[in-house]
């Protein structure tokens, strides 16, 4: 299709002869001319653009273009890439990688801090109640040279089922007293109460109920606790006479689980001092096991019972009057102060507002001489409950503040509890001190110990109760009284207990190296030889041995020391060396109000759950509207 040469001329490249060689020769030297003078002309007007570029930009500084590397979504300059791959660097050996090393290592637990003083002394403190059970005893109760004891006590009554058995021994005999029993009882219900997360915290919170329970369910024997009125309590098993030719618990010196003799119940048909104390026991007991509906509500009803026959206008002798097996030993002193202490207890187990109205009334202080300021009333003890029961209505009118008709009344007991703690001070000279530090709220007499336990107790309650309110102290007279201060007093009481002392003697059986040996207790001072047993007189020879007991006791606190500070480790001369339940309960609360374990506080909302609002109830609902 290309045949024809459209242009004219051959279609050859080269041609065959000379004739067009000079004229293509001339022809490119044109071109190349040509070609020579456009490189010239371009080459100047590049010159004339770069400098007519820099009159408008300036002088050309040497700047280096950046370059960058474009990720897609953004670009990202080498120089800044560069520096951060750098710093991630730098950040896995400085950061990541001590970490990395950190966690592959095996790791090893901090031990935790080891129990102050005050937990140790507490843990054995509670075992003394464990040695004091009577009854069938559990596998669990954890003291090997105990058995199972006065099984017939009460055999013969008709209205008791099973008869009175169980309960706790009060001291070195093996006589029940039920008075300074419920008060025990009362006392370990409320430092459990106050104090229920340090018990918890050193795994002793059980044990505790434990003992609690015990002790209230053999209070339900004593009294026909199915009624809403009862006409008796039975208010002792046992029984002692002094200078006695015939068995007895104090004549014989008997292990409880070889008992043979007489051992007859006292009934008490008037006993306002002894049922409200009861009531208090049950009524606290109910708040501690609140979380078993039943038997809390079981509780109730009995201390509501016992309340009741307390109360009773016709029944107000005291329960120990004329009853020589009883007076001797724990006579009661008068029943108003049981009256405020049981009162306050069914208020905060019941919330029912007659009894606030009761403790709150005038002729309670009145009749008891709480406000009366005298000094052997402000010392707490199984016989006296006013400064006991006036600092805990006071913890009602600083944490709830009740107000009007109960303020002032509250306010007086809240007033009167700061003397207490007043008197309890060195510096205003109330009490008399022995040179070795130790304060006599019962005037030098024996058996101190057991008064200063329950005073340390409340000491320490008060400081813990005015620093859960954030109030920094208080007033005596004139001079403003930190609650350190207080709380050194507590700790120096219960220091003194424990071997801070000029005999360097632990009164703590079992704690410390040096503590009494030759306890005033018939179980301890006996060896347990199986089958093995001694008489009534049998056993004296136990009891007058100049060796130490077979058995410590231990968590007992004994007597203790005189006002010189001396103490003799002697078995026969009980006022040194017989421990007691109302003394040993009022250490164990002390003990737990100043350890530091689980924290120093309280449980403010615990004791209020069945108090209900101070304020009037709000008005209901209109009805519905109607046309």
């Amino acid at each position: 299709m290309h045949s024809g040469n459209h242009w004219g001329g051959t279609l050859e490249i080269n041609g065959g002869g000379d004739s067009g060689t000079e004229d293509e020769r001339s022809r490119n030297m044109e071109w190349e001319k040509l070609q020579q003078q456009q490189q010239q002309q371009q080459q100047q007007h590049r010159l004339l653009d770069e400098t007519q570029q820099s009159w408008l930009l300036g002088p050309n500084q040497g700047k280096k273009k950046k370059k960058y590397v474009d990720f897609g979504c953004i670009m990202c300059s080498h120089k800044a890439l560069k520096y951060t791959i750098w710093s991630l660097v730098i950040a896995f050996f400085v950061i990541a990688l001590p970490i990395i090393i950190a966690k592959s290592l095996p790791k090893h637990k901090s031990s935790p801090s080891p129990p102050d003083n005050y937990t140790l002394a507490l843990h054995k403190a509670l075992l003394f109640f464990n040695a004091q059970k009577s009854g069938k005893l559990p596998k669990s109760n954890g003291i090997p040279w105990r058995g199972n004891s006065g099984l017939e006590d009460g055999k013969d009554l008709t209205d008791v089922k099973g008869g009175l058995v169980g309960g706790y021994y009060d001291a070195g005999d093996n006589i029940k007293f039920h008075f300074p029993m419920a008060y025990a009882m009362t006392m370990l219900s409320w430092s459990l109460i106050e104090y229920r997360h340090k018990y918890e915290a050193i795994d002793e919170y059980n044990h505790v109920r434990d003992l609690i329970k015990w002790g209230i369910d053999y209070f339900l024997l004593t009294f026909n606790s199915s009624a809403t009125h009862i006409d008796k309590i039975y208010s002792q098993v046992g029984y002692a006479v002094v200078n006695s030719s015939t068995p007895d618990d104090h004549y014989c010196w008997m292990r409880p689980e070889d008992m043979n003799y007489e051992r007859p119940v006292q009934t008490a048909t008037s006993g306002p001092d002894l049922a409200g104390e009861m009531a208090a026991a049950m009524a606290a007991a109910s708040i501690v096991f609140q979380d078993d509906d039943a038997y809390s509500k079981k509780l109730v009803k009995g201390a509501e019972t016992v309340f009741a026959f307390a109360r009773d206008f016709g029944k107000r002798t005291p329960y120990s009057r004329g009853n020589p097996y009883i007076e001797r030993f724990y006579n009661s002193s008068g029943y108003f102060d049981e009256y405020m202490w049981g009162a306050a207890w069914l208020f905060y187990a019941t919330g029912n507002k007659t009894y606030l109205s009761l403790a709150t009334n005038s002729g309670i202080p009145k009749n008891s001489k709480a406000f009366y300021m005298i000094p052997d009333l402000s010392v707490p003890s199984w016989d006296n409950k006013l400064p006991s029961a006036m600092l805990l209505l006071m913890r009602l009118r600083i944490f709830l503040g009740p107000g009007y008709p109960y303020e002032d009344m509250l306010k007086s007991y809240h007033n009167v509890t700061g003397l207490t703690m007043c008197s309890y001070l060195q510096q205003f000279k109330v009490f008399n001190w022995t040179k070795g530090g130790l304060i006599q709220l019962n005037h030098g007499n024996p058996q101190s110990l057991q008064y200063v336990a329950n005073a340390a107790f409340l000491a320490s309650l008060y400081v813990d109760y005015l620093n859960a309110s954030s109030i920094p102290g208080w007033y005596c007279g004139p001079n403003f009284i930190t609650l350190e201060t207080l709380r050194s007093f507590a700790e120096s009481q219960i220091k003194y207990i424990l071997g801070e002392n000029p005999m360097k003697t632990s009164y703590l059986v079992g704690y410390g190296s040096k503590f009494p040996r030759h306890v005033h207790h018939r179980g301890a001072s006996i060896p347990n030889n199986g089958n093995e047993k001694y008489s009534c007189t049998g056993g004296w020879k136990w009891r007058d041995s100049r060796n130490p007991n077979p058995h410590n006791i231990t968590g007992a606190m004994v007597g203790g020391p005189i006002r010189t500070d001396n103490f003799q480790d002697v078995r026969t001369n009980f006022n040194y060396t017989e421990p007691t339940l109302a003394g040993n309960a009022g250490l164990v609360a002390a003990l737990v109000s100043l350890t530091a374990s689980g924290g120093m506080k309280i449980d403010k909302n615990t004791i209020f759950s069945a108090v209900p609002p101070f304020y009037p109830p709000s008005p209901p609902p209109p009805a519905p509207w109607k046309p």
